[in-house]
């Protein structure tokens, strides 16, 4: 489930370390991941390029770990220590690598994936000094392990190298016959200009060009499924020609920052791949509403779609939503002229059945609490995130309705919201209420993210209301709400056990009394932004930090005065 992926929860007891120092390491190695993520159960590790990760290289490999990354390689004596570690203890077992940014010399690499037999996923993303030479796995010699190492690999990530060319790419993907998704985001592709007039007996050493990329999809066009060409400059012509590839019926397509792609090429390509069940169309200047209405006439296989920043879609782009039947993930955010009117009343068809989870409306300013109660009326069973930031039009009417009918809500987003109050967040009707009379609206069992940064007029007696209705909380943000007290915190604490990241950034008024509560209650807490807030010294800090757990984060520029950022 993509909600189970969203939030991990892990503990690393089952690794068989028994020394102090080294368990603090491998914490530290945990946590210092980009993300958390699942790989087939998995975390991915994010392996610091340093002496003392070689220990921990070590015992993670007794513990099978299969997913990791190592960003930050070089040519360095050190790096060079780690991939040999990593190859010898990791290699067996490892099914998904990132080298993403990393400065490895070719050597290196192939020391690293000639003892991976068992790769799955492989990211090469901003590699540029990997094929900077163009010379990666031209030696003969050298092609048969390539072979052997990545014969089973589905997934590549080749985004953001500036030196990729038709002959580095064709040797690299001639040893991956089971490719399933690529991704050539943000290459250097001709697509207009041909050299070679359209031969197909001359690959070039310098660029890489469309025609050998159309070469390479027909010839895996049954096996490839997911393409990635964002950032981009494909014209017209060029998308036409792709999708038309006999035998190439992709389910996921990503095209955001494509300037050149019209609303002409995606309705063609919307016709000649209906298979579809991902599309990403997000911040294409050129595409207007007629494109959105290809995709909903066309595409009823649809799961996952992505329109933020398209500045030209007005409401009329949603006059055929409701046939998209499929629908589970829906980004419209900073599409600054829809008003959400004509989608309520897609969603609202009699005949249809929302399966939608997860909707972004951030940044749309004609959004209107009428339209967030009719959404939360037809959504109610179905959403699970809901991303609301910056709708500034947006009152207490529209936290009401998401209280009462989004009960199974794990994600919500609602900062810089600011017309919402202490007496919507409370559910009083009228301000001359005393607190006691109003109805606690703020209630999410399920509810794991939630963000009200920005959100002025809030205080304490919302955050305590937060606290006691959302007791799943992992995430947080109360940036720069200035009313918050260390009252709030004293009291709320207690009721956020749960709690892994918390950004009270730019709260004013709270001191280290916050602190002390933070770290007594909260004692899962691994991420904890303090930046901005006068209130608290560096001296405190330095004496709060005793109190955490080793893979805690504290971020605290400007603290009281100060520049700092302390890792734990």
């Amino acid at each position: 489930m993509i909600w189970a992926q969203q939030i991990v929860t892990y503990i690393l007891s089952f690794l068989p370390i028994t020394d102090k120092k080294e368990a603090a390491l491998v914490n530290r190695i945990w946590y210092f991941a980009a993300r958390d993520s699942l790989c087939q159960d998995n975390i991915v590790y994010n392996i610091p390029v340093s002496s003392t990760s070689l220990s921990a290289i070590a015992s993670l490999g007794r513990s099978r770990v299969c997913c990791i990354s190592l960003p930050n390689l070089d040519s360095s004596t050190i790096s060079r220590d780690v991939i040999k570690y990593v190859a010898h203890y990791l290699g067996p077992h490892l099914q998904s690598l990132s080298l993403r940014g990393s400065s490895l010399t070719e050597a290196s690499f192939m020391t690293l994936v000639f003892a991976c037999h068992c790769l799955s996923s492989l990211d090469l993303s901003s590699c540029n000094s990997l094929f900077m030479s163009g010379t990666l796995l031209s030696k003969p010699e050298t092609m048969p392990q390539a072979q052997k190492a990545l014969a089973y690999l589905q997934e590549l990530n080749l985004s953001g190298l500036r030196y990729l060319s038709d002959l580095s790419f064709n040797r690299l993907v001639s040893c991956m016959p089971h490719l399933t998704k690529l991704s050539l985001a943000r290459c250097h592709i001709t697509f207009e200009f041909d050299p070679y007039h359209g031969s197909s007996h001359y690959n070039s050493s310098c660029i890489l060009s469309f025609r050998n990329l159309q070469c390479f999809l027909k010839e895996q066009a049954s096996s490839l499924q997911a393409l990635d060409l964002s950032g981009t400059s494909i014209t017209a012509q060029a998308m036409k020609s792709l999708v038309q590839i006999e035998k190439l019926h992709l389910q996921e397509l990503v095209l955001q920052n494509c300037q050149d792609l019209t609303n002409e090429a995606v309705s063609f390509l919307c016709k000649h791949q209906p298979s579809l069940t991902l599309l990403d169309i997000s911040s294409c200047s050129e595409l207007s509403d007629q494109a959105v209405l290809a995709v909903s006439t066309s595409l009823q296989a649809l799961q996952n779609l992505r329109l933020g920043k398209i500045h030209r879609l007005t409401d009329g782009a949603f006059e055929h939503f409701g046939q998209l039947r499929s629908l589970q993930n829906l980004d419209i955010s900073e599409c600054s002229l829809v008003s959400g009117n004509k989608l309520v009343k897609a969603f609202s068809h009699p005949e249809l059945q929302p399966k939608l989870a997860s909707l972004s409306f951030a940044f749309c300013s004609l959004l209107r609490d009428s339209s967030v109660l009719s959404l939360a009326r037809t959504l109610s069973s179905s959403l699970r995130v809901l991303d609301l930031s910056s709708c500034v039009s947006l009152t207490n009417m529209s936290i009401q309705a998401i209280s009462s009918h989004f009960t199974h809500l794990m994600v919500l987003r609602m900062a810089w919201c600011r017309e919402l109050t202490d007496w919507g967040l409370l559910g009083i009707e009228e301000p001359q209420q005393a607190p006691d009379c109003g109805r606690e609206v703020i209630c999410f069992p399920e509810l794991r993210r939630l963000s009200l940064s920005l959100v002025h007029e809030i205080t304490d007696s919302s955050l305590v209301a937060i606290a006691r209705g959302c007791r799943n909380l992992e995430h947080l943000s109360l940036s720069h709400c200035g009313n918050l007290t260390d009252g709030g915190f004293m009291e709320a604490a207690s009721y956020l056990r749960r709690l892994q990241r918390l950004n009270i950034s730019g709260c004013n008024q709270l001191t280290y009394q916050t602190l002390l509560a933070i770290g007594k209650e909260c004692t899962q807490l691994k991420n904890l932004d303090v930046s901005m807030c006068s209130g608290i010294r560096v001296a405190d800090i330095k004496l709060f930090q005793a109190q955490l757990p080793l893979q805690t984060c504290i971020q605290s520029h400007f603290a009281g005065g100060a520049d700092l950022f302390l890792t734990l």
